[in-house]
């Protein structure tokens, strides 16, 4: 899902405005969202995006790319040949080498406009963008002098297949899925159990062990039991016992025989893989299972299409899968159990180099950090597309990988947004603070920008709602949002970093 990236104005290695005249020029490279495709070779369509019109009136030369194919964000049919087999071609282009392309191309056309190099090169994307972001600091990482990465959907084989499992789950424990008004009661509790009440969100859900199946205010009544005292709930959105059990795995995360533990001895949302029965992470608490794939929002048609595609067989995908050996007719529900996700799971890792490393998850950013490079990493706490532990797990990955925090902080940090949505970056509620590109204010480019060009290191960073209500701080990775225990919980004085 999502979408944007920007190039903008000097070659590495170049100092202030040694050569160039005082208004420099500027590029901006935009990334895409889902599969990508023809919206992004629509003049119209580029210049009616707020966020592409923005940069353009900040003075940077805006570019985007098709990545490749024909089609819309939603219609993965590109991947797979008419015989069924992998487009192999087609992923390289989607997964890399279009940004490659896209990159060196404008480049080229900007000194040829204006007669003079550009003065530094930026990279601005969310979601599909933000993988693209990354993909460039691992397989090209001279291209750019700095890359801001929103929510990206890194590890796309292994989330994408994961969000069939909610879904999953459902069917095999309770024989049909749990109803919307349900999946939002549930979601309200856990806002309410875990401090969020008055926000509308919590502040730190990767602490939140709310239990649904210990919450006897909101478990469904036994209808033997016609004893007025007895505890439980008679309204159309209480849950079951085995609703409530259901719901904690969509909150821990696809398991390889769906078994889960306890959320009071593990409530899913550390960044851990290293046991065999969890595969990937589930939603954190207080994100919305409605929109989310639990509740059927949009992200299950791409998850069913790359599942398809990792199975070879288009009839498993969604009705936008097309190709001459069958359309998809989602059969992946019924076609699906535990173990029939799991080996799905498996199949998608294993095919990475047919797909081009899509999964963008190499931690080694070794050629990257040493060309200067900088990199800003921003993600939602309440994504309802992409579970927040993957681009933390990637992030500690990278810490592992090249020596700590302290040297990675050098040149990529991660900022955690409390409330975010996917969805959010251009339609969340005006009470949550989100960074917000096409108001102007821009926070997390503009802070990636003075790294780069002033040296200025970004260190927290002040948020606010749109309707102003709200303010929040922003805190450099491992360092978390949390409130200082007095003072109005809307109120930016009211937090710190720690």
């Amino acid at each position: 899902m999502g979408n944007v990236g920007r190039v903008g104005g000097a070659r590495r290695g170049h100092t202030s405005s040694s050569g160039f005249p005082t208004a420099q020029v500027h590029n901006s490279l935009y990334g895409n969202s889902g599969w990508s495709g023809t919206p992004q070779s629509s003049l119209s369509a580029i210049a009616s995006d707020d966020i592409h019109a923005a940069a353009a009136a900040k003075g940077f030369v805006v570019a985007t790319s098709d990545n490749g194919h024909v089609g819309s964000p939603i219609d993965g049919s590109f991947a797979m040949k008419p015989d069924g087999s992998i487009n192999i071609v087609g992923w390289k282009d989607f997964s890399e080498r279009s940004l490659q392309e896209l990159a060196d191309k404008t480049k080229k056309v900007t000194k040829a406009f204006y007669g003079r190099a550009h003065r530094y090169a930026y990279f601005d994307g969310f979601s599909t963008g933000g993988r693209q972001g990354l993909k460039l600091a691992q397989a090209f990482p001279d291209a750019f002098d700095g890359i801001l990465v929103g929510a990206p959907a890194i590890n796309w084989s292994k989330y994408h297949t994961a969000n069939l499992y909610g879904q999953i789950a459902m069917k095999q424990d309770l024989g049909q899925l749990i109803g919307t008004d349900k999946l939002k009661a549930a979601t309200q509790a856990a806002i309410k159990a875990c401090g969020g009440s008055e926000l509308g969100f919590i502040i730190d859900p990767l602490s939140c062990r709310y239990d649904p199946a210990k919450d006897t205010a909101n478990l469904c009544k036994n209808p033997a039991d016609k004893s007025d005292a007895s505890e439980g709930n008679t309204s159309k959105t209480c849950l079951t016992p085995k609703e409530a059990a259901v719901i904690n795995k969509a909150w821990y995360g696809q398991t390889a025989s769906g078994t889960v533990p306890a959320p009071a001895d593990d409530n899913g949302n550390g960044n851990d893989l290293s046991g065999k029965e969890r595969i990937w992470f589930g939603y954190t608490r207080g994100t919305d299972l409605v929109t989310s794939s639990v509740g059927g929002g949009f992200g299950v048609v791409l998850a069913a299409d790359q599942t398809a595609l990792e199975l070879q067989n288009p009839t498993l995908g969604s009705t936008y899968l097309n190709n001459a050996t069958g359309k998809g007719t989602n059969r992946w529900l019924d076609a699906l159990n535990y173990g029939g996700l799991t080996d799905a799971q498996a199949k998608g890792v294993q095919l990475q180099p047919e797909f081009s490393a899509i999964n963008t998850d190499n931690p080694d950013l070794t050629k990257f950090a040493a060309a200067g490079g900088k990199i800003v990493m921003y993600q939602g706490m309440a994504d309802e597309y992409i579970p927040a532990q993957g681009a933390i797990n990637y992030y500690d990955r990278v810490t592992s990988r090249m020596g700590g925090t302290e040297a990675v902080q050098k040149f990529n940090r991660l900022y955690l947004v409390p409330g975010f949505t996917h969805s959010g970056r251009s339609e969340g509620a005006p009470s949550v603070p989100v960074p917000q590109p096409s108001s102007g204010r821009d926070e997390m480019f503009v802070a990636l920008q003075n790294w780069v060009e002033k040296e200025d290191v970004p260190a927290i960073i002040r948020i606010k709602s749109s309707d102003n209500t709200v303010s929040l701080p922003l805190c450099v990775y491992p360092q978390k949002t949390t409130y200082r225990g007095t003072g109005a919980v809307k109120a930016l004085e009211s937090y710190s970093c720690n």
